[in-house]
């Protein structure tokens, strides 16, 4: 009888010892898996954070085109400008001219009805 309850007793202890390896191996299980976890959770905020930049880095090539676009329309404005500029000051120089023939034979005329 004293045989079989020493072999119980070693029993005991490897299913003491296996109970224990399991809980070791749970435990080292859940901590595998809280570190994956953050780990997911780090590498999700990297992606969403560099498609942010992205996004920005989108918007502000945009911006620049549309920077561009009117940088462009003003530079054309302003040729324009400098062209009519040009016209108005040929046509005032005409008028001047103009101006003083009328004077002059105002002179002449007048000199003539004397």
């Amino acid at each position: 009888g004293a045989g079989r309850g020493r072999g119980n007793m070693a029993a005991g202890g490897a299913a003491d010892a296996q109970a224990r390896f399991g809980h070791s191996v749970k435990g080292l299980l859940t901590e595998k898996v809280t570190s994956c976890g953050t780990d997911v959770i780090a590498l999700t905020k990297q992606v969403l954070k560099g498609s942010r930049s992205a996004e920005l880095l989108g918007q502000a090539a945009r911006n620049m085109v549309i920077q561009e676009d009117a940088i462009l329309h003003s530079e054309d404005s302003l040729r324009k400008m400098a062209i009519i500029t040009t016209h108005l000051q040929y046509q005032q120089e005409a008028i001047q001219k103009n101006v003083e023939r009328s004077s002059n034979l105002q002179d002449q005329l007048s000199h003539l009805l004397k």
